[in-house]
């Protein structure tokens, strides 16, 4: 009888746990008789950062029937509904890009063709974002739930929402609320392979401890510690199309009675953009810039002058932005930040994580013995192309109209990637659609046309006459499209006015614990 197969996930942390309740829980589906082991050290401090997600972290908890309010109070996280675009089209102009899809809360006539609300939005030039609920929450820093009578809290409507939190206590969370699953603390000082496959045997602790396995799932975050310490994984750079390589993280308070934001901020700078996080009790914020154009030092002084006040600097950090080609080599798939880094304009990151799970767990996840070349290939080319897509949306981001610094000037004129524009072509001429994307994820979320309406349309880079001529090819769509347009509009606008604020809610979910 063969011994019981086993997975061994390198690192904690976000990504770890994520992938851990991942595949613990696939592994009981397809009655695996498998052992799950998480190896992290307590002696290796988690840096607390401002992490922001996208409404698929809140599928996530849902689907392991984790409490979202007792989320809320474990974890200081904050709702995320959507992202407020400061001075990227040019300075003074702001856009929002809520995260909720006004498409799914609507029955469609038959035939009727995709994002037909956001074309119609469009011909009429209307804001895209007036018509999601999320639209009006956003710019009243509101929660989406309202306070009946006898004090409890009613959802305004059915909604998938996103999270912001700091990430060294949603590791701790997760890990608390884990089962089965054996925890390794210790440090990793070495790895042991077969001479003959390559393949990773087991490995070695500080202590002269062994730990055999199986499969590995290499979480180490930018160390990158299995992929790329023993697969010697390649990787591909993206640094030509997403300029901004060095960040320069620092928290701000929320005051005392200061309305909490529900939004990730992104606010463009003169040689990067700055995001500001909110958490329950102060803002991860940081400069994400680019260091051809700005030193350390003239960043720093950049920020205070912004801001108009001094900041506590908690770090240099610098990054290489891309993708590894392989995510997945011999027995070992990297996730997280060991298998790709975008700059954290879109919250890409745990998203990707999430999906890259359900998907590797979904597919391709199996004794190990029988995941070989064919199964690896296959999802590498598909992790592959989600991350170029990511890459593809976030480049987007930087057709401005901006030249008032070398830096927008550089970007606008020589960082523009060829997918960018060609999909840019395309949509001079007809509105996007979902079909412009190919479904290659088994039909797991991704970035398509719901988070690209709002940025496109913020960016000024949609033309009202090619989606007017759309409508008017079908009047009785138009018509529905129009009447619907109009009531989501109104309705959304009302529910706002009852709708808590995202500080009172917070405190209110607080004090139920």
């Amino acid at each position: 009888m063969a011994e019981q197969p086993h997975f061994v996930i390198v690192g904690g942390g976000t990504a770890g746990w994520i992938a851990a309740f991942i595949i613990q829980d696939s592994i009981k589906r397809l009655k695996l008789d498998a052992k799950l082991s998480v190896v992290e050290s307590s002696k290796i401090p988690t840096v607390g950062v401002g992490e922001a997600t996208t409404a698929a972290f809140h599928v996530f908890l849902t689907h392991f029937g984790i409490d979202i309010f007792e989320f809320f109070r474990k974890t200081e996280a904050t709702y995320k509904l959507g992202i407020r675009h400061e001075d990227w089209r040019r300075k003074g102009f702001t856009y929002y890009g809520p995260i909720d899809d006004p498409h799914a809360v609507v029955r469609p006539p038959p035939g009727a063709p995709s994002d037909y609300l956001n074309v119609y939005a469009v011909s009429v030039n209307e804001p895209v974002q007036d018509m999601h609920l999320f639209g009006p929450l956003l710019k009243q820093k509101k929660a989406p739930w309202a306070q009946k009578a006898d004090g409890s809290l009613i959802p305004l409507g059915p909604f998938l929402p996103a999270y912001h939190f700091d990430q060294s206590l949603v590791g701790k969370f997760l890990k608390e609320e884990s089962e089965g699953v054996e925890i390794v603390d210790n440090v990793l000082t070495g790895v042991e392979r077969n001479g003959e496959t390559g393949d990773v045997t087991a490995l070695v602790f500080e202590d002269g401890q062994k730990l055999e396995g199986d499969f590995f799932i290499d979480a180490t975050g930018f160390r990158k510690r299995l992929i790329v310490g023993e697969m010697q994984a390649t990787w591909i750079s993206y640094q030509h199309e997403l300029p901004v390589n060095r960040a320069l993280p620092f928290w701000l308070p929320v005051e005392p009675g200061e309305e909490i934001a529900n939004y990730t901020r992104a606010w463009a700078q003169e040689a990067g953009w700055m995001w500001q996080i909110p958490t329950q009790y102060r803002y991860g914020c940081g400069y994400v810039y680019s260091d051809e154009f700005r030193t350390p030092d003239e960043a720093h002084a950049e920020v205070e002058r912004v801001l108009g006040r001094k900041i506590e600097v908690r770090g240099d950090i610098q990054f290489k932005i891309g993708r590894l080609e392989k995510a997945w080599i011999n027995n070992v798939v990297a996730v997280g930040l060991s298998s790709s880094f975008l700059e954290p304009l879109e919250s890409t990151s745990i998203h990707g994580t999430i999906v890259q799970m359900m998907m590797f767990a979904g597919q391709y996840l199996r004794d190990p013995a029988k995941m070989g070349q064919p199964l690896r290939d296959d999802y590498n080319r598909r992790v592959g192309r989600q991350v170029d897509d990511f890459r593809t949306f976030v480049n987007t981001h930087y057709m401005t109209e901006r030249d008032d610094t070398p830096f927008w000037r550089e970007v606008r004129e020589h960082r523009i990637h060829p997918e960018t524009k060609q999909r840019l072509e395309r949509w001079k001429t007809e509105m996007p659609r979902r079909e412009h994307f190919a479904d290659y994820l088994f039909g797991l979320p991704h970035v398509e046309t719901q988070l690209h309406y709002p940025v496109l349309d913020g960016l000024g880079l949609l033309d009202p006459a090619v989606a007017k001529a759309e409508m008017a090819r079908d009047p009785k769509l138009r018509k529905f499209a129009r009447e619907t347009h109009a009531g989501l509009v109104k309705e959304y606008k009302q529910a706002a006015s009852k709708a808590l604020g995202h500080a009172e809610f917070l405190e209110l979910v607080r004090g139920m614990g």
